[in-house]
């Protein structure tokens, strides 16, 4: 299968997260020093906990982006229900990350205490600091006051609590799921929200009408790419109105327009996926995270979207949370976190290459080993 692309590459990406230790948040009691690719797909089945990972760096995005921490933890349950097991069971939470850049290592730890009160949290603990490469030695932790409601590092005017702010305030979660009636996607929308794909693909029409008329070719690439996919498909009916655009397209074989009721919920789901990934650099996020993209797709949709995938995670760090072999298959071992619930407590490992090689010899899938319980996916 042939897959088109945008030339001339895209600049590499300036920085990632490189590694994480977390302890005490919601399911996940101890991740220590977790080595995180940049392109990361976590594998584990329901109840596992592999979007809790996805969950925590969109705190962090909270955190930091425009301080809004409380407004996070409240609409996520409270505060009692960011802690392991409860405040009564893990009274404070920690939390370290590590960013690398081409020139050394920015790190930033946190702690965070529960309010009984409102059930809300509070910064009981913040610190950071930048190793260059060059030197063997790790820098000293530059300590921030503490007990505050909200993160004191956007506050912080360093290059490296700058560095750090940026990155992490980018981290933005995909989740195309909602399909329903109701779903923004199937609403009009604002022709000048457009910039940016919505979290939700809700503002997608206004989108694809922006890329159209500013970046055509890339406007052609995603009608191509699904195409291949949608046979039946042949172009997207764009047409403004009062300030408003629906998302419309037609077929091959009629004339008659179809509109989104019309349209199944795994096509809207990859129209979404299709355009994102192929969005100008300038409008996406640096850290991206994929909650279980594969949902309502047929295994060539799959394909596809995975090679888009691994062609963007060249200039971007991707997650993805996914329960589907067939997604699984399409990356390399090295790619891989599993996923696995102990007890209550959610386990995150990496796969080394030189453990489960045997396996690959003999011409065993990455799914093959992760469903035979050699990494304890399954139960």
């Amino acid at each position: 299968m042939e897959y088109h692309t945008i030339d001339p590459p895209l600049p590499k990406l300036q920085g990632r997260i490189a590694k994480v230790s977390i302890q005490g948040f919601r399911g996940l009691r101890h991740i220590e020093s977790l080595d995180l690719p940049q392109l990361t797909v976590l594998i584990g089945a329901n109840g596992a906990g592999k979007s809790t990972l996805i969950r925590f760096f969109e705190m962090l995005g909270w955190m930091l982006k425009a301080q809004r921490l409380q407004e996070f933890v409240l609409r996520h349950g409270g505060g009692d229900d960011q802690f392991f097991m409860g405040t009564r069971h893990t009274p404070t939470l920690h939390a370290e990350i590590r960013l690398e850049t081409r020139a050394g290592f920015n790190d930033y730890r946190f702690s965070l205490e529960h309010l009984s009160a409102n059930d809300t949290v509070m910064v009981s603990a913040e610190a950071y600091r930048y190793s260059d490469k060059a030197r063997q030695t790790e820098a000293p932790w530059q300590e921030l006051a503490g007990n505050g409601k909200e993160a004191g590092l956007p506050a912080q005017t360093s290059a490296t609590a700058k560095t750090i702010c940026h990155l992490l305030r980018q981290c933005t979660t995909y989740q195309f799921h909602d399909t329903s009636d109701q779903a923004s996607i199937r609403l009009r929308w604002d022709v000048t929200d457009s910039v940016r794909l919505r979290s939700d693909g809700g503002n997608l029409a206004a989108v694809l009408l922006a890329l159209r008329e500013n970046h055509f070719k890339r406007y052609q690439l995603v009608v191509r790419q699904i195409q291949r996919v949608l046979p039946a498909f042949k172009a997207f009916v764009l047409e403004p109105s009062y300030g408003k655009v629906d998302l419309r397209w037609t077929g091959q074989h009629s004339d008659k327009v179809f509109g989104p009721h019309l349209t199944s919920d795994g096509s809207l789901r990859l129209f979404c996926l299709l355009t994102l990934l192929n969005l100008p650099p300038d409008r996406l996020p640096d850290v991206m995270f994929f909650d279980e993209p594969e949902l309502g797709l047929h295994p060539h949709a799959i394909t596809l979207v995975s090679e888009t995938i691994k062609r963007l995670a060249k200039t971007r760090q991707i997650f993805i949370a996914t329960q589907s072999p067939y997604l699984v298959d399409c990356f390399e071992l090295e790619n891989i976190i599993v996923a696995s619930a102990n007890n209550g407590e959610t386990v995150l490992r990496n796969l080394p290459r030189e453990q489960y090689q045997e396996w690959l010899d003999d011409e065993y899938q990455i799914s093959d080993i992760w469903l035979k319980q050699a990494v304890g996916g399954m139960e």
